[in-house]
């Protein structure tokens, strides 16, 4: 990275940080609380289409500092970007801690005895922090960089996908919980923006 500049230098090595920290802990979270005979390689978090997402912030960013370097030295959206990214971390982090076994990385389609309805805590605020901390984060990463198309891509993409799941999750979650969950949704806010 010594070859590219400090402004290049500066937001690459933001962004392996964020990668590195937001991946292992992830990791990390989930071998602490469902154990490590539970867990597999899954909760990392890296998909194809991720993979894919990476790439397409990296091609951009190359592009525009080689093309239109003015355009990655707008410090003010980069260090919005990373004020996101670390948002994004607590917010999702917490609402991990704060559920505990309550929290996995997959949508739970049946009802088990110790499966409770978490509202206390950040879920008092927001009903699904960990989906909102990674809508955060994640456009957080391509405003730190000051990718514009990327940014508008990632918030566009990350937040159809969220909109998905969470209307497929929560028909789980009423069946689970019924009124409870029904009153609890209806006070409580998603945390994404326009996802009621």
């Amino acid at each position: 990275m010594a070859l590219l500049g400090p402004v290049a230098t500066r937001q690459l090595s933001q962004l392996f940080i964020a990668l590195l920290f937001f991946h292992i802990s992830e990791f990390i979270l989930a071998v602490i609380i469902h154990g490590a005979s539970r867990v597999n390689v899954n909760s990392f978090l890296i998909s194809n289409q991720y993979i894919f997402a990476m790439i397409c912030g990296l091609i951009e960013y190359a592009i525009e500092y080689t093309f239109v370097p003015e355009l990655k030295m707008q410090w003010w959206v980069s260090n919005i970007g990373l004020v996101m990214v670390v948002t994004g971390e607590l917010v999702r982090k917490t609402g991990i801690i704060t559920a505990r076994r309550g929290f996995t990385h997959d949508i739970r389609m049946y009802l088990r005895d110790d499966h409770e309805l978490v509202t206390n805590g950040i879920y008092s605020y927001i009903r699904h922090p960990g989906y909102s901390g990674f809508f955060i984060w994640s456009v957080g990463t391509q405003v730190m960089l000051c990718n514009p198309l990327c940014t508008i891509g990632y918030a566009l993409v990350t937040w159809r996908f969220f909109e998905k799941r969470i209307r497929y999750e929560e028909f789980f979650l009423r069946r689970f919980f019924n009124y409870q969950y029904v009153e609890y949704a209806q006070r409580v806010p998603s945390g994404i923006p326009f996802i009621k």
